[in-house]
């Protein structure tokens, strides 16, 4: 089945549509999650909870706005940053252990691996520095605008400004 026809079945509510957009697309986001949240236990519930929304919420996608893949993404990275954000999260990350926080340092600097996991490496390669540096933030580890200014020493409108001319310029790439 075409994507667009398996995505139109899906927005009718059938179910075979459902697992097939499951089987398709639950690996590359679970990756994404996983790279936002580096837990299993947690990236494999937020999972559930994406595909649950995109069964909840299929009618509202649409085309014109952009690709099926990119609108599924938008909804895992933000349930990932939701998670982030929740207090039940900042609760649980109160108490860590010393070795936690040598992977936390790891990874933090872990953004080729980040944006290999979804495909776009090559496409991130050909970015500014800058560029590399708010998208890895922003987009992967989970920083609002704000904590990402404070992160590079920047005003607030600077990295909005950059950050909007960054994806834009990926925008071109991707479109070529």
């Amino acid at each position: 089945m075409q994507q667009d026809g398996l995505i139109l079945e899906l927005q009718n509510g059938n179910q075979r549509a459902f697992e097939r957009i499951y089987e398709l697309y639950s690996e590359s986001i679970y990756g994404i999650i996983y790279s936002i949240l580096h837990d299993e236990k947690i990236a494999e519930e937020i999972l559930q909870d994406v595909f649950l929304k995109i069964w909840n919420n299929a009618s509202s996608y649409n085309s014109d706005k952009g690709r099926f893949f990119t609108w599924i993404l938008n909804i895992a990275r933000n349930a990932s940053i939701d998670h982030l954000r929740s207090k039940s999260h900042k609760n649980d990350k109160k108490n860590l252990a010393a070795d936690n926080f040598v992977d936390i340092l790891e990874t933090r600097s872990n953004f080729s691996a980040k944006a290999d996991a979804i495909g776009i490496k090559k496409y991130i390669d050909v970015l500014k520095p800058v560029c590399k540096k708010l998208i890895d933030l922003l987009f992967f580890k989970g920083f609002t605008q704000k904590e990402t200014a404070e992160e590079l020493d920047m005003p607030l409108g600077t990295v909005k400004t950059r950050n909007r001319a960054c994806i834009n310029k990926l925008r071109e790439i991707l479109a070529e």
